[in-house]
């Protein structure tokens, strides 16, 4: 393979993919910030709000497992831009119809749609500017695109303070189609048209599990992410519920706690890219990060006759713990070669996201044993421990040449 040509930091391709970004996570979000207003709306209880809130963000999460194979095979086949203009239109569509349901199916059919196109966005992007930027920069660009995409929970709950919930879906589809345009400037990863030109096998998801090395990278790559939506998807979008079993007074507002989470998150995001070109590591930067989680999960369960504004921060904590959402993504798709990269870097995430349901699945049996408050906690230190055993046997992937092929 030919040498490949490198791009700056601040090019239009890693702007255009952190701008992608952003809308993604502005609808990804969007749920949990007005989960409850939008369904009381449609005329549910509280303890519906509660049920039928999980199982649509189960929902979602399940198409973002689909949509994260779809799309990455896809990458892998016929291109990084490919699944970013595919999978940007399917959602914004999806957005625009979630703004008109009037019924909980409803609502779970147009979420479980918008999960499908959602799963593109990141590992398309991430995958492209990996193989654009030198090897050397690659974790600062990498969290730079998180970084700024992450906000996009900051412009979703300010924007749900000003209008009502449909016509937040309705500015969240109108956000990816202007983006559609945007993307016209970009251009392909040399790698990929490189090896385009091979009769190499390319998108192919089973190669995963046809050999043993490739299959463990593959599972660990997985395992090492899981904190994050157990955090965001069940302490920080159930916090009002959490409030009323720690006996906070004051109601908690989700959508306020997941824009101080996501604010964090961004910050963090980028902090752990600078952090792990400092260690030069990319796993000693995740065990810090996962230390910061674990004290902010501690600290979670200590707010017995708490406050609103105690919830809030430590939802920011929580927030900045998990904020190496960028750097494991990366590592996804610095563990495969070009065939395989962006099938990788699509599908990991969302197997992340895709596991949540299986967490509150455990979060519910738990229940059946122990108090819901105890149940979230055991919840919690699983998912942690897992975690940590997963990192510990990944191989580290900091400067790792990419110009290689999966056989």
């Amino acid at each position: 393979m030919q040498p490949q040509k490198s791009i700056s930091l601040f090019s239009i391709p890693v702007i255009v993919a952190a701008l992608g970004y952003f809308v993604d996570i502005y609808d990804l979000l969007l749920f949990s910030i007005v989960r409850v207003q939008s369904l009381k709306s449609l005329g549910l209880s509280d303890e519906m709000i509660r049920d039928q809130g999980m199982d649509i963000i189960g929902h979602q999460m399940f198409g973002l497992l689909i949509g994260g194979i779809i799309w990455g095979v896809m990458g892998d086949k016929k291109g990084r831009l490919s699944v970013l203009f595919g999978s940007i239109l399917l959602y914004s569509l999806a957005n625009i119809a979630n703004g008109f349901v009037q019924t909980a199916e409803q609502y779970s059919l147009a979420r479980f749609i918008a999960g499908i196109g959602l799963a593109g966005e990141l590992g398309a992007g991430i995958t492209l500017v990996s193989e654009l930027i030198p090897k050397e920069k690659r974790g600062i660009a990498t969290s730079v695109v998180a970084g700024v995409g992450l906000t996009g929970a900051v412009l979703a709950y300010f924007i749900a303070q000003m209008f009502d919930w449909r016509v937040c879906y309705f500015i969240g589809g109108g956000l990816g189609l202007l983006l559609l345009l945007l993307r016209i400037s970009v251009f392909e990863s040399g790698m990929f048209k490189d090896m385009e030109k091979t009769g190499i096998s390319k998108g192919n998801f089973f190669m995963f599990f046809n050999n043993w090395k490739r299959f463990k990278k593959y599972i660990l790559s997985i395992l090492i992410g899981l904190p994050t939506w157990y955090a965001i998807g069940i302490l920080v979008s159930f916090s009002r519920e959490f409030g009323k079993a720690f006996g906070i007074q004051e109601e908690i507002n989700p959508g306020k706690a997941v824009m101080f989470a996501y604010v964090a998150i961004s910050i963090g995001d980028v902090l752990i890219g600078l952090l792990s070109q400092a260690l030069k590591s990319r796993k000693k930067a995740l065990y810090v990060f996962y230390v910061i989680t674990a004290m902010a999960i501690f600290l979670f369960f200590q707010q017995e006759n708490g406050t609103a504004n105690q919830m809030y921060m430590i939802c920011a904590l929580l927030g900045f713990g998990t904020g190496f959402w960028a750097i494991f993504v990366t590592m996804a798709a610095e563990h495969f070669g070009t065939n395989l990269r962006a099938t990788a870097a699509t599908t990991v995430p969302n197997m992340v996201r895709g596991s949540l349901p299986l967490i509150t699945m455990l979060f519910t049996w738990l229940q059946t044993k122990q108090t819901f408050l105890g149940a979230a906690a055991t919840t919690g230190a699983i998912v942690m421990t897992i975690t940590v055993v997963a990192t510990i046997f990944t191989e580290e992937t900091f400067g790792k040449d990419l110009n290689f092929v999966e056989e």
